[in-house]
């Protein structure tokens, strides 16, 4: 049986984070003291290597190595225009994708509408990025069929769980495929009952991110769900 959720740390801006030997990553800065400051009203996450703060609300802003599903805006002669829920203008190139296309072809590849699990592959100065399909081994395709939800991006890392396991116990319970884009976007496929179960759920945690023994609550309600369905 999973365990009990660690005892979540809240924290608002300025406030000091003890970090240990942690490195730091996002939400956080160094003051001139030397002291590792939270940037945002959010929760404090520790991994093995790096020390983060997830801000409670905020707006996608795409990094580089971030995975994402995003909507195709628009098609070009040789590029897409793909819509990550960013204020900044996210392309995708054909040179970026596992396909053979010529220019002006692209169309019959990825159409207006289509969604996409890629790789943010470059950022520039005003934000705008690219992205990427074609890195191997990765997951990154065209997304077809299924269902896509939206959760505000903080809430993501929650979603997933640590080492996955939040996500992948749903997943499991429901019978379904999950595919969790860092901005915020979630694309299910599964039977419609399994599909309708695994959204109660991530809706369940996005409401209760900030709070302590959700992993609890979501072992024992994915088991209610499933002995209904006996």
């Amino acid at each position: 049986m999973i365990g009990t959720d660690e005892k979540k740390e809240m924290v608002f801006p300025g406030d000091i984070v003890e970090h240990g030997n942690l490195g730091m990553r996002n939400g956080l800065f160094r003051a001139e003291d030397g002291s590792f400051r939270s940037q945002y009203f959010g929760i404090v996450q520790r991994g093995e290597e790096f020390i983060d703060v997830v801000p409670f609300h905020g707006t996608y802003v795409p990094r580089r190595n971030d995975k994402v599903i995003g909507k195709i805006l628009d098609v070009g002669p040789s590029m897409w225009t793909v819509d990550i829920k960013s204020p900044y203008m996210t392309m995708l190139h054909m040179n970026d994708t596992p396909w053979r296309l010529s220019s002006g072809d692209i169309k019959r590849a990825l159409k207006v509408g289509d969604y996409v699990y890629g790789k943010v592959q470059t950022v520039n100065e005003v934000k705008e990025s690219w992205i990427t399909l074609k890195e191997p081994g990765q997951g990154l395709r065209k997304l077809e069929g299924g269902h896509i939800i939206y959760v505000p991006s903080p809430k993501v890392p929650r979603i997933i769980g640590k080492g996955g396991a939040m996500v992948n116990m749903i997943k499991d319970a429901t019978d379904t495929r999950i595919v969790i884009g860092q901005n915020g976007i979630i694309w299910i496929d599964g039977p419609i009952e399994g599909v309708e179960k695994a959204t109660e759920a991530i809706e369940m945690i996005r409401n209760m991110a900030h709070t302590n023994g959700l992993t609890d609550r979501m072992t024992e309600f994915l088991k209610i769900e499933k002995k209904g369905d006996e």
